[in-house]
C-alpha cells in the first residue's frame, strides 16, 4: 500500500506498507507528483513499515516515472523516514548524500514527536546529512 496526503502547502505525507504492486504504485506515484506541485522549500515525512520488495510490474511502473520524480526532488529540502526497519532509514539517509539539497534523516516508528519537530525546523543545513560518511 502506497498512500500520499499533503497536511500543509509546504508538506506531504508518503505511507508505506507491506508490497506495493503495479496499480498502488502508479496510482501513488501520480499522487506524489500531482501533490508536490506548487512547493517550494518542501518538507516530506516517510513512514514505511512492514516493507517487501516491490513486484517486478511495480518497479517497472517507478522507472517510468523517474524523470518527473527527479524533477520534483528539488522542491523539497527536508525528508524524514519514519521506519521499523534499520537498513530503510540508513539507506533512505545515503539517498540524501546523494541528492544535493535534500537533507533525510531516518527516524524509529516511535520517534514521530522527534521527526515532526526536526521537519519544522528552518535551519537549511545545505546538504549536510546525519549519516556518517
Amino acid at each position: 500500500m502506497l498512500t500520499i496526503t499533503k497536511p500543509a502547502p509546504d508538506r506531504l505525507d508518503l505511507n508505506i506498507e507491506g508490497q506495493i504492486d503495479k496499480d498502488a504504485m502508479n496510482e501513488g506515484l501520480s499522487a506524489l507528483i500531482e501533490g508536490s506541485e506548487g512547493i517550494e522549500n518542501g518538507k516530506m515525512l516517510y513512514t514505511i513499515t512492514g516493507l517487501t520488495m516491490p513486484t517486478p510490474a511495480a518497479l517497472a511502473v517507478e522507472f517510468g516515472y523517474l524523470p518527473q520524480l527527479l524533477s520534483m526532488v528539488g522542491r523539497f529540502r527536508r525528508c524524514a523516514v519514519l521506519s521499523d526497519i534499520g537498513w530503510v532509514r540508513t539507506a533512505a539517509e545515503f539517498e540524501g548524500v546523494l541528492l544535493p539539497g535534500l537533507t533525510i534523516k531516518g527516524f524509529d516508528l516511535d520517534q514521530v514527536e522527534a521527526a515532526e519537530e526536526w521537519l519544522k525546523g528552518d535551519d537549511y543545513e545545505g546538504g549536510a546529512h546525519s549519516l556518517p560518511i
